[in-house]
């Protein structure tokens, strides 16, 4: 059985099954639910992923497409009968940011985001990759990119009453319950 929470962090590897196991638990909750996407479809192979996604999500869910800020995203869904949000994902929203401007703006989106988290009405189930369990990168950007989504997880999981990371399509609580 699956038990409604305020917020809950969804993490695991590329494939281990993050992505319906929060839909999953944002469908066992009542009321509204607005999926936040932050992925661009830059290239065909990505677009197949956004398409295959978009086909399992119900039909009575609300969109928002915010590939940078989330922080923003969230104030504007924010009110008494605030919708249970689902934001799919960290780990593509830090590539596409870090890919902007150097990343300049990537601390300040991410402060803004948390911010918002924080004061969200609703329930809220995030998705994000898991890096912790790779080896070290062997450029400057893949470091970057490993370290700052390393430290977005930790920031999120200390801020969700949930965790819960995906492995192979089977939920594993490290935090909370479900």
């Amino acid at each position: 059985m699956i038990r409604p929470m305020q917020h809950c962090l969804v993490t695991g590897g590329i494939r281990s099954g993050k992505s319906a196991l929060a839909e999953r638990l944002v469908a066992a909750g009542a009321g509204p639910v607005c999926y936040i996407a932050t992925a661009r479809s830059g290239d065909g192979e990505m677009a197949e992923r956004i398409h295959r996604h978009q086909q399992r999500r119900p039909s009575g869910w609300a969109l928002v497409e915010e590939p940078r800020a989330l922080g923003t995203a969230l104030d504007n869904l924010a009110a008494d009968d605030a919708p249970t949000l689902l934001v799919d994902c960290m780990s593509l929203w830090l590539g596409q940011m870090l890919g902007e401007d150097d990343g300049a703006a990537w601390s300040s989106e991410r402060d803004a985001f948390l911010a918002a988290l924080a004061r969200y009405p609703g329930r809220a189930v995030i998705v994000s990759n898991e890096v912790g369990l790779g080896i070290i990168g062997m450029d400057p950007l893949t470091r970057r990119f490993a370290d700052e989504l390393g430290w977005l997880n930790q920031s999120l999981a200390e801020r969700c009453d949930t965790v819960v990371m995906a492995v192979a399509g089977l939920p594993h609580v490290l935090k909370g319950e479900i």
